[in-house]
């Protein structure tokens, strides 16, 4: 697979979290790509999980980024050019069950990993991945910019602002140099809410509903009138290895904080998606979750503003809407088809590669320029 101007083949890549959702399908493409690729994060979370279902061969360190120095040693010893790290405590509802934890992992797993990154001098390029929660939301009609206020209500959010301030300051105290190329380059990216198959987390909208529907139970939805940026995993990740490939070449102005969320008209809110979503089952049922803990706040509306990422790195939504759900939906029923058989990796990581091929393809015939 050429893209990205082939500057993944033959690299040695680090990916945190590559036993997660969006870090799995990250690690296939990297490993499509001819990377050289190396993992840390814990267990899965779930079973099953796409990790285990990819069956991929990596260096795959299972190590709790709090420790420094075990995350010191794993980096040492890989020597990676390129780091992405994707790992951290994603859930906002476990936030507030486990703020403590959640804190921990989001801050010092960050600084861990970038103090690691700093004593490492074959590392060149930094993508740190934090969330379209960490800005200060205020519940207005348009897209949160890059220069917007940081902040969260919940632990989650606000741990996930947090670090990106920890990004910013390692970013200025310690990855500048007069000398040019002698010191990493490092962006933060904050994606909207992904989904794609391979999803199995907890209190998230998509895998709720899948659950449900190989129960033969109606799907409990929360707050269904709750408006996000909806988006394929795949186009969170083209947006990542943009930023990847700029800041390995060296490009300066690539370093800093960038959204890479929906289309505007792709913007929908809670029940419009699982609508979207039981057209492929059809006949499946939801009903509407009442909640008992005031406490959990969880915003309504939330938008992201784009315009820098497609303007300065050529990033443009590939997959509408429809053809999200379409991919995700498709995903989850061939995945239910082939669960009880023999083999079952090999067909799920030939269905993931397949779909990525497909994307790979349609942005080609959208002309993006990272399709060469």
């Amino acid at each position: 697979m050429k893209c990205f101007s082939g500057v993944y083949s033959g690299r040695r890549v680090l990916v945190t979290g590559h036993t997660g959702f969006k870090g799995s399908w990250l690690t296939l493409w990297l490993s499509e790509l001819g990377a050289n690729i190396a993992g840390i994060a814990l267990n899965p979370g779930s079973q099953p999980n796409h990790w285990d279902l990819l069956d991929l061969s990596i260096e795959d360190h299972r190590i709790d980024l709090r420790s420094l120095e075990e995350v010191l040693e794993a980096v040492n010893e890989f020597r990676p050019e390129i780091v992405f790290h994707l790992a951290a405590q994603s859930l906002v509802r476990r936030s507030y069950k486990d703020p403590v934890d959640t804190w921990s992992t989001n801050i010092m797993g960050t600084v861990n990993l970038l103090e690691a990154c700093r004593l490492t001098p074959s590392v060149q390029a930094i993508v740190v991945i934090t969330t379209d929660k960490c800005y200060e939301n205020k519940e207005w009609d348009w897209g949160y910019r890059e220069i917007d206020s940081l902040g969260g209500h919940d632990p989650y959010s606000a741990s996930k602002a947090a670090s990106e301030f920890v990004a910013a300051s390692y970013r200025a105290a310690f990855f500048t140099s007069s000398i040019p190329n002698q010191e990493p380059l490092l962006a933060t990216a904050r994606a909207g809410n992904v989904i794609g198959g391979g999803d199995w987390a907890e209190d998230r909208l998509i895998p709720d509903v899948v659950r449900a529907i190989y129960s033969n139970k109606p799907a409990l939805i929360r707050s269904p009138s709750s408006t996000r940026p909806w988006q394929h995993v795949l186009e969170s990740l083209t947006g990542y290895l943009l930023l990847g490939q700029g800041l390995f070449e060296k490009k300066e102005r690539y370093g800093g904080s960038w959204n890479f969320g929906s289309n505007w008209d792709d913007n929908r809110n809670v029940l419009e998606v699982v609508s979207e979503f039981y057209k492929y089952f059809p006949n499946s049922q939801y009903q509407v979750a009442r909640s008992n803990d005031a406490r959990s706040h969880e915003a309504e509306l939330l938008y992201l503003d784009s315009t820098k990422a497609k303007r300065q790195l050529g990033w443009k939504t590939v997959w509408d809407f429809h053809k999200t759900l379409n991919m995700t939906a498709n995903w989850y029923k061939v995945f239910g088809s082939c669960v009880s058989t023999v083999r079952t990796s090999g067909k799920i990581r030939d269905l993931t590669s397949a779909q990525i091929t497909e994307y790979v393809e349609n942005s080609h015939q959208m002309k993006c320029p990272w399709t060469h």
